[in-house]
């Protein structure tokens, strides 16, 4: 199905406008220096083992490959539902990781963990030496083939994978919201769930036109 370039236009001109402040807040993130612990660490923070400081850590990473996938893709096709949804993960996660690094800065701690990922959770994940730190994470693989594929190749793959980010992530995020002892968390988390789920059945239809499914 083909748009009117009469409302496309303004469209793709928006777009790009929060794009770059996407970006600009992903390369903040990503060049700010991750020490062990700020030297004061507030009274108020949660401990370094919460489920606050875990997820936080935790979810970051994750977002940022959903970030990474999601540019990947918009570089791919052309098809408007697709660059659409690209769009809105961007911008959704990359807002959402400065907010959870931003906490950790705020709680004086440090922004990438010792330990193993999901210890927090209760059942530390091993990466197992493919790219994938943590589960529903794509593979260093799946990345490669993503950013050979074109057009409707490029669109279910991007789908399905995913769709297995986000119900990994949700499932991280419920588990953050049951957990957690901050408000701030605590809401970001429940808020992640329900957008990620619906996601999840938006990405289900998309596929299906597409003659393809999830798993």
């Amino acid at each position: 199905m083909t748009s009117d370039p009469r409302t496309s236009r303004p469209l793709v001109l928006a777009g790009g406008a929060v794009l770059l402040l996407a970006l600009a807040l992903v390369a903040l993130t990503l060049v700010r220096p991750s020490s062990p612990a700020s030297p004061a660490v507030s009274a108020s923070a949660p401990a370094d083992s919460s489920a606050d400081v875990g997820f936080a850590r935790d979810m970051a990473v994750h977002h940022q490959q959903a970030v990474e996938m999601s540019f990947i893709v918009r570089d791919r096709t052309s098809d408007e539902a697709v660059r659409r949804l690209a769009f809105d993960i961007i911008n959704t996660q990359a807002n959402q990781r400065g907010m959870m690094l931003g906490w950790l800065e705020m709680w004086g701690r440090a922004k990438s963990s010792p330990g193993p990922a999901m210890a927090w959770m209760g059942h530390s994940f091993t990466p197992r030496g493919d790219g994938a730190l943590m589960p529903g994470m794509a593979t260093d693989a799946e990345l490669d083939a993503l950013r050979a594929a074109e057009g409707k190749d490029a669109e279910v793959l991007f789908l399905k994978l995913m769709t297995a980010h986000h119900a990994a992530g949700a499932e991280m995020a419920e588990a953050a919201a049951s957990a957690a002892g901050t408000e701030e968390i605590k809401n970001l988390a429940s808020g992640m769930v329900l957008g990620q789920r619906s996601e999840i059945a938006l990405m289900a239809d998309m596929l299906k036109e597409r003659g393809a499914a999830a798993s």
